[in-house]
């Protein structure tokens, strides 16, 4: 399978050089020339069918013509190790709990699947040593921290906006050591993803040392992401509630409802999407004016969502030839303040007994103010409301047990390196290495 850049100004790559590059050479994001359908037969009896099963199926699809099947299929079973189960919430709303996987959030799914690939990439190349470069607003650090920790060849920078991630997140990116470091930026997430996109674009810095990205930018993170929306349509045809089914994603970079779409391109019988944002409402007003102005990101407590500039818009516009009304005809908007999450999660607590995390909140009151008549809808729990403690806790106003995973890592010794936002210094760190 052929990867073509969105901004059309770049050679064509092969998987490979897809992941192992993270970013094509004009700044574009990499997409597949082709999103293979896949057969009725697969969704006729998908309900029958294991997560790792349909994960396998839907990853063939993506990588199978340049990945050996048995790798393939060990890559997959690997990775989904835990369980993604859709719970019900109330009537007609479900709960797709990604949280079950090392580090408690959605991200553990790409995080492991690309640390593998990236890792058979690089044995097979007989490379000594790639450079992953991170930009994180809270969970990505940490999934693709643990996903990628004491695998051989592979050295991971971790760089988060200081002061504005959850103790919690903090902890578990900071505390790994081995091949893991962690850079403490005196800025925004948009600085941080601005120094790593700076980073693949410097010729000396790239002469230097092998780069790569494991943000959603890069096709082997966004890409596997694929595997939970058809896990979950298979549990809720289980169910007897697939036939108008909506899926809610609250979104920030725009990786995971891209893989969603990529689901429903092969065939997937989702009805229609809800992106669900918090106060960083940038698609929201798309949606509304057909116009993508982005601007500076804003603190929210859903923090994993706020982001200003979404890098995978790109691949949006790409999947829909850049057509507002295609992509207005698929996906609905919804923005949320804090006032309004804090309420949502309270009020759901008080109703149903479920605790949401801030981000599922965006999903869950999405779907209870958009869902028409006969509709089932899912929401994104995208990570275990532990994560977020103190604002949790302050919410429903009761404490939280914290799984046995969390604590595990509150008691690791937090080990970073401040870094300026300035690019000039942190390429001077990097050279230094």
């Amino acid at each position: 399978m052929k990867y073509y850049s969105t901004n059309h100004q770049a050679p064509e790559a092969s998987l490979q050089e897809a992941v192992v590059k993270g970013l094509a050479s004009d700044k574009g994001l990499y997409m597949p020339e082709v999103i293979k359908p896949l057969p009725q037969s697969f969704f006729d009896h998908i309900e029958n069918l294991s997560f790792q099963e349909i994960a396998y199926q839907v990853a063939d699809a993506f990588f199978g013509e340049d990945v050996p099947a048995d790798t393939l299929k060990q890559i997959v079973y690997d990775t989904l190790s835990f369980d993604a189960p859709a719970v019900k919430v109330k009537e007609n709303i479900y709960s797709l709990e990604l949280f079950h996987g090392p580090t408690l959030a959605f991200k553990d799914v790409g995080g492991r699947f690309m640390a593998r690939l990236l890792g058979y990439f690089i044995r097979k190349e007989g490379q000594k040593q790639v450079n992953v470069l991170v930009a994180t607003s809270g969970d990505t650090g940490s999934a693709v921290a643990n996903g990628f920790l004491g695998v051989e060849g592979i050295h991971v920078y971790v760089l988060y906006p200081k002061g504005k991630v959850s103790e919690i997140q903090e902890k578990q990116f900071t505390t790994l050591g081995q091949n893991i470091t962690a850079l403490e930026v005196d800025g925004t997430f948009d600085d941080c993803q601005a120094l790593v996109k700076n980073a693949f674009m410097d010729a000396e810095l790239n002469a230097h040392m092998k780069l790569t990205s494991a943000n959603s930018i890069n096709v082997a993170r966004f890409l596997p992401q694929a595997f939970y929306y058809f896990y979950a349509y298979a549990q809720l045809k289980k169910a007897g509630k697939a036939d108008h089914l909506v899926v809610c994603v609250p979104s920030g970079n725009f990786g995971n409802i891209t893989a969603g779409l990529f689901g429903k391109r092969m065939g997937l019988p989702v009805k229609r999407f809800i992106a669900a944002n918090n106060s960083n409402d940038i698609f929201y007003q798309y949606l509304q004016t057909a116009k993508y102005n982005p601007r500076p990101s804003v603190a929210t407590i859903a923090n994993a969502m706020d982001v200003g500039d979404p890098s995978n818009f790109a691949r949006v516009l790409a999947l829909y030839e850049g057509s507002h009304e295609a992509i207005s005809a698929e996906i609905s908007g919804a923005t949320y303040t804090d006032a309004q999450i804090r309420e949502t999660v309270k009020a759901a607590y008080q109703e149903t007994g479920y605790l949401l995390d801030p981000h599922g909140a965006c999903g869950y009151r999405a779907l209870e103010e958009g869902l028409q008549d006969g509709e089932v809808g899912v929401f994104l729990e995208t990570a275990h409301p532990a994560k977020f403690l103190e604002t949790v806790e302050n919410i429903i106003g009761e404490s939280v047990e914290i799984p046995a995973k969390l604590q595990a890592f509150m008691k690791g010794t937090k080990q970073s390196i401040p870094m300026s936002k300035d690019f000039a210094s942190f390429k001077a760190y990097l050279l230094n290495e």
